[in-house]
């Protein structure tokens, strides 16, 4: 129990400390933002703050902080470790200058980005990586609230309904003006996820029978999965995501100021991590060990289980929470995901979206190939959709880097995304080489290989920010 309020503490300390450095680095000013300066009625519109937070957290959040954490607490209270130095040293780093960066490009995607601070080849690659990435979002996001709706509602209420209203609601949500659905509802869900993880938390504190353990190094996986790179990949959102690059662009062609920015973007972020970090203990200390917890995401799923946890804990309130969160969340980050995929496309082929036929054009074709991808198993969506997802992270925060070393007021400052894009490079490469879905290789050999690759990457950073200067200076 301490280690989880320790925890908690270091969560809120963080961004107020490190939330103000990371924003001191960037240097926010009172410059006009996109939502004030183009304002266009669909995606460009200007937003109260408090509203900002709500609907960003929603966007990066949906299920993520629930099902990540869930099952990263199958390695064990070790889980608690990353949730907290993840998301300050990176995940909310990773966000805030996603959304600021992309707020100084008029609302441009981490696509556009890639291509002006890596170069025209990172342009294109990130394009077909981020969409294919936001439709594996999409598909997953579909299926796992459908799955349970179709459990809980009369038989002739099946599967294959419940996907058609969902896609339904997707086209409306990716269609019409930001401020409509998302904008209106999105907001209300914000305070629901929220409510539900403090009614969690406050069980635990409050029923002797549940016990959160203490922080402890050991790997306690069922199957023994290591914790390095597997643990750092399943927590995904709890901790860091690249899935948030693409949305954090959304809040910033709506944010009145950038001085909001860092409550914004860095702000959700931490919400979000206390959001993981409640449910990450709660797997365990509802179930006891993380065999058990193991066990009842194996039979139940990732929904069936924290239905249970909730319905246990709270009673039948806690049950309709439940309902809410993994059917109604899940939801809000699938049409977010097909937004952004509209938007990256509108990028690419350069159509107006105030013309809703262009938004038609290109919503119904991704609505489409999210019907294909759902044939696929859901546990196979959902891994290659976690690697894609880090892997994401890794570039945005290059990109982060790049901007910040021609940007920033001092070059040093750019180590402040330079270290976690170090990082992630390290956890994706070893991640794809050693897992199931990626080469299968030893851990002998993806282990020195993904932490070659990062070293190699941070020397590049170290000679083209730095040492070529000094050489150029010295000719």
């Amino acid at each position: 129990m301490i280690s989880f309020i320790v925890a908690l503490v270091i969560l809120l300390v963080g961004f107020l400390t490190y939330g103000k450095l990371v924003e001191k680095f960037f240097g926010p000013d009172d410059r006009k933002t996109p939502a004030i300066e183009i304002n266009d009625g669909v995606d460009h519109v200007p937003m109260k703050t408090w509203k900002a937070i709500l609907i960003q957290l929603l966007n990066i959040a949906g299920t993520g902080p629930i099902f990540g954490a869930l099952m990263g607490a199958c390695f064990g209270p070790v889980v608690f470790l990353w949730i907290v130095c993840g998301s300050i040293l990176g995940g909310a780093v990773h966000d805030y200058m996603s959304g600021m960066i992309s707020e100084r490009h008029k609302g441009a995607s981490i696509a556009e980005l890639s291509g002006i601070y890596l170069g025209k080849p990172a342009l294109y690659i990130m394009r077909v990586f981020s969409v294919l990435l936001l439709l594996l979002c999409g598909t997953v996001f579909v299926t796992s609230p459908a799955a349970l709706l179709s459990q809980l509602t009369p038989d002739f209420f099946g599967l294959i309904f419940w996907i058609i209203v969902i896609l339904g609601y997707y086209i409306a949500a990716t269609l019409l003006p930001i401020d409509k659905i998302i904008g209106k509802l999105y907001p209300v869900f914000g305070v629901i996820l929220i409510i539900m993880a403090v009614s969690i938390a406050g069980a635990m504190f409050i029923l002797p029978q549940y016990k959160i353990p203490e922080i402890s190094l050991a790997n306690l996986h069922p199957d023994n999965l290591p914790v390095w790179p597997f643990m750092f990949v399943t927590v995904a959102c709890g901790a860091i995501s690249g899935f948030h690059a693409t949305q954090s662009p959304m809040m910033a062609k709506c944010i009145t100021s950038e001085k909001v920015g860092r409550k914004v973007f860095y702000g959700a972020m931490i919400i979000e991590s206390v959001i993981a970090l409640v449910w990450a203990a709660a797997g365990v200390a509802f179930y006891g060990s993380t065999q058990m917890l193991g066990e009842a995401i194996s039979n139940l799923g990732q929904s069936g289980t924290v239905y249970e946890i909730s319905k246990q804990m709270l009673g039948n309130v806690g049950g309709i929470l439940a309902i809410i969160g993994v059917v109604v969340c899940p939801i809000t980050s699938g049409d977010t995901a097909f937004r952004s995929a509209r938007l990256i496309l509108a990028e690419w082929t350069k159509l107006d979206q105030k013309k809703i036929s262009n938004r038609l054009i290109i919503t119904m074709p991704l609505l489409a190939s999210s019907a294909v991808l759902m044939q696929l198993n859901f546990n196979v969506l959902w891994r290659y959709f976690s690697w894609c997802n880090q892997t994401l992270a890794m570039i945005a925060l290059w990109v982060a880097t790049s901007y910040m070393l021609k940007n920033a007021k001092k070059k040093a400052y750019s180590f402040i995304t330079a270290l976690p894009a170090t990082f992630m490079s390290a956890v994706s490469m070893t991640y794809i080489l050693m897992a199931p879905e990626g080469f299968k290789l030893p851990a002998a050999v993806g282990y020195p290989v993904g932490i070659a690759f990062a070293v190699i990457l941070f020397v590049v950073f170290l000679i083209l920010g730095f040492f070529r200067k000094k050489t150029e200076k010295s000719q």
